[in-house]
């Protein structure tokens, strides 16, 4: 009797590629334990700016005077269409034989991960300009570490989707080379979810309140 296609959350190969697919339960069930442990960090790291928001602005800029909604609301839409992208790149690596389609959509995944990462280094180095700079008041230097903080995740999963890139070129779909993608793809889509959070309760309610 067959095993069931489902095992875990997240991309399953069970009706295209049986052995990566027994293969994958165990490493991607170690990868969400990793996943958790990572947003514990991001946890602190929003406990810390929620209390610094407001009490530790130390009579310097407030959220209002040194956010650029518009900035992070195209930021938002560039990591989300990247979500959707690597979305189809792992529709591609479950139905797709060859590797055309898979490469083309990591590649479209890694410009838009690259013009967030971008548009991040720009507000910062206008922020610093305006004299917004971490050692100014708690409240920056929490912002300026949750926010680096998961620019740092993102440009962690540009250069992981290089090495993939690579692989796939020279190894080709190997089991192996599968299982890596996968787990990147589950990185990758959690570092979309923290980065609504922070546009939600770093720039939306910061502005807004």
């Amino acid at each position: 009797m067959k095993r069931q296609s489902l095992l875990h959350p997240g991309l399953n190969l069970g009706s295209t590629d049986e052995y990566s697919h027994d293969e994958a339960e165990p490493v991607i069930f170690g990868f969400w334990v990793f996943l958790m442990a990572d947003l514990v960090l991001f946890a602190i790291l929003f406990a810390t700016y929620a209390s610094m928001s407001v009490q530790g602005q130390a009579g310097g800029p407030s959220p209002t005077d040194v956010f650029d909604l518009p900035s992070a609301f195209i930021e938002t839409m560039l990591l989300l269409s990247s979500s959707i992208t690597f979305g189809m790149a792992s529709l591609a690596l479950k139905y797709k034989a060859d590797r055309l389609h898979l490469v083309f959509w990591l590649v479209l995944t890694f410009c838009l991960g690259a013009g967030f990462v971008g548009m991040e280094v720009r507000d910062f180095w206008i922020m610093t300009q305006q004299g917004a700079v971490p050692q100014r008041s708690g409240f920056l230097s929490a912002f300026y570490m949750l926010v680096a903080t998961h620019g740092i995740h993102v440009t962690a999963g540009l250069c992981w989707m290089i090495v993939m890139l690579v692989q796939l070129l020279v190894l080709g779909r190997t089991t192996e080379v599968k299982l890596r993608l996968m787990r990147l793809a589950l990185f990758w889509h959690m570092l979309d979810i923290v980065w609504v959070c922070i546009f939600t309760f770093v720039y939306l309610f910061g502005v807004a309140l």
